[in-house]
């Protein structure tokens, strides 16, 4: 079998995404939380072609059928190539106004509490609930989606259902805890009606809690999941294709784009790409944490 076989069959394409030991030298968790350090940014890599991404919220993308084939263990080739990645390249931030949180900073319960009651835009009118965010409030890793689906907006949590257990498979494969070592939030906090794309105004109205939660949280790294949260944290219309394999920045943290959970279940083959991804992430992630 082929190198890019074992690649493939350990990326998911087998029934699981499989953990290997040995991925962190220090495990997220034992990390001593500390504001991330600004660095000078190198230039951009050269930009992938273009890969559209169709929007999606939540699980509301119905999965393929799962696969059968059975997994291998990891090559040792595989397994080394966190520590065999080149040096990741910082895209140049574009210029923007400074976003500025309008209400005064609250504690998290406070903030929880603001965002149930939120009325600040007409999205309160046809939500169930809102989805404030899951996992732990001091972990080193944060990951922003886009706005709840139908599920997240019933349940109340983020990334429930077939996309939510693809990304908790992501997640274990990389070493981590969803409770425990991830932060997971959308940009928005309530589900747009039919799962559609949200509106500048809904986006401003939430952008707010966003950042009060950055801020709270003090993240090594920031994990943008598809082309609608990276775009939006951004403020770019790129591609998914011109944006991922650079380190960005948002609000001082660096940045690094993936793919949907929802958009692999369809396009099971960029299962290899999301890989990279995390690989790339976890690169940037030691470099900040040192």
């Amino acid at each position: 079998m082929s190198r890019a076989d074992l690649l493939q069959q350990e990326m998911g394409l087998g029934p699981a995404w499989r953990p290997r030991a040995g991925w962190f030298e220090q495990h997220p968790a034992q990390l001593p939380s500390h504001a991330p350090e600004a660095g000078t940014e190198q230039a951009a890599m050269a930009a992938a072609p273009a890969e559209p991404e169709p929007p999606h919220t939540g699980d509301a993308i119905m999965a393929m059928p799962r696969e059968t084939a059975p997994a291998v263990p990891p090559p040792a080739e595989i397994a080394a190539a966190a520590t065999a990645q080149p040096e990741p390249a910082f895209a140049p931030e574009p210029l923007r106004a400074e976003v500025r949180v309008e209400s005064a900073q609250l504690d998290w319960p406070q903030l929880q509490s603001q965002v149930a009651g939120c009325q600040d835009c007409r999205l309160c009118e046809t939500r169930t609930q809102t989805v404030f965010g899951r996992g732990n409030p001091q972990a080193r890793w944060m990951l922003i989606g886009e706005a709840p689906g139908e599920n997240e907006d019933r349940q109340g949590l983020p990334f429930v259902g077939r996309a939510g257990q693809l990304l908790d498979n992501m997640l274990q494969a990389a070493g981590l805890d969803r409770e425990k070592d991830v932060y997971i939030a959308n940009v928005l906090k309530c589900r747009p009606p039919g799962n559609r794309n949200p509106a500048p105004d809904e986006i401003a109205a939430c952008n707010g809690y966003l950042l009060q939660q950055i801020r709270h949280i003090q993240p090594t790294l920031i994990v943008a999941l598809g082309r609608f949260a990276a775009q939006t944290l951004l403020e770019t219309e790129d591609s998914i294709g011109r944006l991922r394999g650079k380190v960005h920045r948002y609000q001082g943290v660096p940045l690094v784009v993936s793919y949907h959970p929802a958009y692999l279940l369809r396009n099971q083959p960029d299962k290899a790409k999301a890989w990279q991804d995390l690989l790339l992430a976890h690169k940037v992630f030691r470099q900040a944490a040192n």
